[in-house]
């Protein structure tokens, strides 16, 4: 194979277009994909699974709304379950891998996402990541501050007592 050759493959920059014509079974046959290596914008990607969104303005939406969901589930999964008192060590100890197991198999699944380069899917990948982290810390705020104020009026009576 001399150099450049790259056994009856026509490689092109940015893409990766292939067509062996070589005697291994492909005769004839043409295979190309494309493979962005840089940012860019549009419907035309593949996100996660081959031939998906289909080139479809339709389909597109569903996979972003999708990966939309996917960071927001990662984002809500990070809080992790509590563990009541008097429940069994192994149990409890077993529900939290199970949580975090699932939070983490989703947060490859964006990675993976991510890897596509499209631009869409970038920015619905933050704006679920920050819309879960936002739903996240606004009800452990209002959490806190429903037991700041059961505590304040708990001893402003027993103050008054």
């Amino acid at each position: 194979m001399s150099r450049g050759d790259h056994g009856g493959m026509n490689m092109t920059p940015g893409s990766m277009s292939m067509s062996n014509s070589s005697s291994s079974g492909y005769d004839g046959m043409n295979m190309k994909m494309m493979m962005h290596m840089s940012f860019y914008w549009g419907k035309d990607a593949i996100i996660l699974f081959s031939g998906w969104p289909e080139q479809r303005l339709s389909m597109y939406v569903l996979a972003l709304f999708f990966v939309f969901i996917l960071a927001l589930a990662v984002e809500v999964l990070s809080v992790s379950p509590n563990i009541k008192n008097g429940m069994n060590p192994l149990v409890g100890g077993a529900v939290q891998a199970a949580v975090y197991g699932l939070k983490m198999a989703l947060a490859y699944m964006v990675m993976l996402s991510l890897m596509s380069f499209n631009v869409g899917v970038f920015i619905v990948a933050v704006i679920g990541h920050v819309f879960g982290f936002f739903l996240v810390k606004s009800r452990a705020l209002a959490t806190a501050n429903k037991a700041a104020a059961a505590s304040s009026s708990a001893t402003s009576v027993a103050a008054k007592v």
